[in-house]
């Protein structure tokens, strides 16, 4: 005997299904997903500084209070306990984001080093990724945003970043062989080299010649 047709499902039916299937899917995100997810105010309240606002909670750390930082939104400069605060809060995006997604595989063309913290100019540099990572890709600067953040920040970081000439060319170049090391910086100016006021002659004002009293002036 054949089988009856089924029924149709009902769209609410069909929708509730689906929900079922995305919190499913949600549920599997690793945790550091979460945690972006969970500093979304933050994120929300640096875009609002660097567009002139002052939102968000005054307590929420360096990502989301200026103690430390004053005026300025380059990470070196913040105090040693901002500067710690804003590290920590930046890894979830290095992991998930740029290293999950943009990362590639680490070669002698492309080295990286997962001790980059030690690093200040990676760390100044991928702050400066994340800052605008958080502004370009937030539903304010609209639908071209992510391409202009590939295209004006990141492209340009990764030619930084992963240069074997770059901060990193003393690290890791092979997966299985990790290494760390710091580049010396170059020697400080030397300091007698900058240009000393000199003293310059001062031209003396022509003063007016007196006329020669004459005889009948003089008597």
């Amino acid at each position: 005997m054949p089988e009856p047709d089924e029924l149709p499902v009902p769209p609410e039916v069909r929708a509730l299904h689906l929900l079922e299937q995305n919190q499913q899917v949600l549920a599997q995100l690793p945790p550091a997903i979460a945690s972006l997810a969970a500093s979304h105010q933050a994120q929300t309240r640096l875009v609002a500084q660097m567009a002139g606002g002052a939102t968000g909670d005054p307590a929420a750390g360096p990502t989301g209070d200026d103690s430390g930082q004053g005026e300025s939104m380059f990470i070196l400069a913040l105090d040693d306990e901002a500067y710690a605060r804003e590290i920590a809060a930046m890894v979830p995006w290095v992991d998930e984001i740029f290293l999950k997604i943009y990362g590639r595989e680490v070669s002698s063309s492309r080295p990286w080093c997962v001790r980059w913290p030690e690093h200040a100019e990676v760390v100044a540099r991928l702050h400066a990724l994340w800052l605008a990572w958080q502004a370009l890709t937030h539903v304010e600067a609209g639908h071209a945003g992510p391409s202009t953040w590939q295209r004006d920040h990141l492209d340009p970081a990764l030619l930084q970043l992963r240069d074997p000439a770059g901060p990193l060319g003393a690290c890791t170049t092979h997966p299985d062989r990790p290494t760390h090391r710091l580049l010396p910086a170059p020697e400080l100016t030397d300091l007698d080299s900058i240009p000393r006021p000199q003293p310059r002659p001062r031209p003396r004002p022509a003063l007016p010649t007196q006329p020669d009293p004459s005889p009948d002036t003089a008597a």
